[in-house]
């Protein structure tokens, strides 16, 4: 296949583009040449800012279209009026959990109501907007590029080259060992997904010719204290332990949620949390452990908004003597 990915040197997209090209496909990666590009040399690559001039598309045609970096409508909608008419072949969407109303029960599927988004669109990312955005971004690619678009929602992905550092924050202080905070409590759901499994499945999907929905994520049941333990297994010294801190006196302590990593208070994204992945399990999806994840995770800076040793200290101390 002819493959067009749009922002393809980063994290999701560069896996994808790894897996594609190791398949034999023949991929073009559209991106503003910031970052990554020396690692796909067997890549074509086209230098342009899609919220400005897609001219560069003019002429072209793919197979498929797989975009990993729209956040806007308007962005779908530049990226069709920039491209010849079926130029984009079939058009896949990396969406996100966060389309979600409030789901109904755990093991919720892709039928599950989506958050009211016929409203204008937000000019801004925020924690309120992301989701309605994403809503927005699937109902463009419906009606920009036809009713058999493929829409991934994955949940937390995780794996080598992820950027925003989450998962990675856990596999570098359960390397360090000792006592570990861990927040809330361990059963709490989450679902994880691996960047490498997601990108292997998506090509698959194009290969199928596959439509619709489709979650991306762990089955459940699969809890906190599941993905923690898995990735002490993988890095932790001996002697490392994890200790539960209660939310409420994390709350009490001033500490916010982006403090821990994955880590989360909002219980729509809790409730998101325990997705349904029948369908794409159905359709090829394998998911490898995560202690093996975290053993491909490199070291990091620590993120500037993560407790710091010191920090962490002090709120045990105070949870063990309250």
């Amino acid at each position: 296949m002819r493959i067009l990915i749009m922002g393809g040197t980063r994290f999701v997209g560069y896996h994808f583009a790894r897996a594609a090209l190791a398949a034999g496909h023949d991929v073009t990666v559209l991106h503003r040449g910031r970052s990554g590009a020396h690692l796909l040399p067997d890549a074509t690559h086209l230098i342009a800012d899609r919220d400005a001039d897609l001219s560069v598309l003019r002429g072209l045609a793919w197979d498929a279209t797989v975009d990993v970096s729209a956040y806007f409508p308007r962005q779908i909608r530049q990226l069709a009026a920039a491209l010849d008419p079926g130029a984009a072949g079939r058009y896949l969407l990396v969406s996100s959990m966060a389309v979600y109303d409030t789901p109904t029960a755990p093991g919720f599927t892709e039928r599950s109501p989506l958050l009211p988004a016929d409203g204008p669109e937000a000019e801004a990312i925020t924690a309120a907007t992301y989701g309605v955005l994403k809503v927005q971004c699937e109902r463009e690619a419906r009606e920009s590029f036809g009713p058999d678009v493929l829409l991934v929602r994955p949940t937390y992905v995780i794996g080598p080259e992820d950027y925003t550092h989450r998962f990675d924050h856990w596999v570098q202080r359960l390397a360090r060992g000792g006592e570990v905070l861990a927040p809330g409590r361990p059963e709490t759901p989450i679902q994880v997904i691996d960047a490498r499994d997601l990108a292997d499945w998506m090509l698959g999907l194009l290969d199928q010719g596959a439509s619709g929905p489709f979650h991306a994520a762990t089955p459940p049941p699969f809890s906190m204290g599941d993905l923690l333990d898995a990735v002490a297994s993988a890095v932790a010294p001996p002697g490392t332990t994890l200790t539960w801190v209660d939310e409420d006196f994390l709350g009490a302590a001033g500490v916010q949620d982006q403090a821990l990593p994955l880590w989360s208070t909002n219980p729509l994204i809790r409730a998101t949390g325990t997705a349904d992945p029948s369908a794409a399990l159905a359709t090829g999806l394998k998911v490898r452990p995560v202690a093996d994840s975290a053993r491909d995770i490199r070291p990091f800076d620590p993120l500037p908004q993560t407790l710091t040793p010191d920090q962490e200290a002090e709120l045990l101390t105070a949870w063990h003597q309250r």
